[in-house]
């Protein structure tokens, strides 16, 4: 439970700075009874000192274990309200947003300039180049949507004590296979299945004394490019994950060095401190740049992915 990377996991609590929530139990019957159960020989006092500065869920469809796996039920965990905050943030702005537009007036204000370029953005140098004038159209709302649902996550990992959702596995798959049957269905939509699927097998003109070989190796490149579409994908959510959690080890080992240094003279902590502090908030820095980042990649190769299923060649 004090493992200092369970920051970046998800949980079922938020974690504030302690003077701002304290634990203050009066008895163990106080005390969540999955505490008691996880750490029964843990004493009040003990509890509340754990519990300083984590704020617990409410879970009123299912029960915990501990504070980062559940027993049973449907538990709610901080990265799913991240998550949920993050697409009514989506809705509130772009409803307003869509509001403006279907006004018929010119862009006015940085609000509406900003959302608007980049919007703009997706659509022509993402989802048109990648999937072409005749079908791109289509596919916009929905690259539109990763596209800022992603990159909302990625700036909750850098507001003090949130998190980014798009650090953990269940986000990244998710989007992913979301991604897969889009692009799947788009390719069956237009092909039809077996049109789709006769893409992946080659066309190779043999002479008739190696049509053998030609039944070998077709089936074995028709296998290869399918399970190379699902590898893709997969990959797709991967890089996601490894890229937002990466970050987040590297601020962390940064920040580790001011503890790990407290047992050091004065001046070793203070210098120490200091190089700290000024190589996370450089590093902060480039983590906004990563965040912008790695919501155009995944949103790009989503589009050429699509773009690869819509397209017989």
């Amino acid at each position: 439970m004090a493992s200092p990377v369970l920051h970046i996991k998800d949980g079922y609590f938020f974690e504030v700075p302690k003077a701002l929530w304290r634990a203050d139990y009066d008895s163990m019957q106080e005390v969540p009874e999955f505490l008691r159960e996880a750490h029964p020989e843990a004493t009040l006092e003990q509890f509340n000192k754990a519990m300083d500065g984590k704020v617990l869920i409410p879970q009123p469809f299912g029960t915990l274990k501990n504070l980062h796996d559940k027993e049973s039920g449907f538990c709610i965990s901080k990265f799913m309200i991240l998550e949920l905050l993050a697409a009514t943030l989506l809705v509130l702005i772009f409803t307003k947003i869509a509001r403006k537009v279907q006004s018929g007036e010119r862009p006015k204000g940085r609000f509406w300039n900003m959302f608007e370029a980049v919007l703009v953005f997706v659509r022509d140098e993402m989802a048109k180049p990648a999937i072409g004038d005749h079908d791109y159209k289509r596919f916009v709302p929905l690259l539109w949507t990763v596209f800022f649902f992603i990159l909302t996550c990625n700036l909750f990992g850098l507001i003090p004590w949130m998190g980014s959702p798009t650090g953990t596995f269940g986000v990244t798959i998710a989007l992913a296979a979301i991604m897969l049957c889009v692009s799947i269905g788009s390719g069956i939509w237009k092909f039809g299945p077996i049109g789709f699927w006769g893409n992946f097998i080659p066309h190779m003109d043999l002479p008739w004394y190696l049509f053998p070989l030609k039944m070998v190796i077709v089936p074995m490149i028709f296998v290869i490019e399918v399970i190379g579409v699902l590898i893709k994908h997969g990959v797709l959510g991967v890089r996601l994950l490894a890229n937002m959690v990466a970050g987040h080890l590297v601020l962390l080992g940064i920040m580790g060095m001011i503890s790990g240094a407290a047992t050091a003279a004065t001046s070793i902590w203070a210098t120490t401190t200091f190089i700290a502090v000024i190589a996370s908030t450089l590093f902060s820095i480039f983590e906004l740049g990563v965040a912008f980042l790695q919501a155009y990649v995944f949103t790009f190769l989503a589009a050429l992915f699509i773009g690869s299923s819509v397209h017989k060649h």
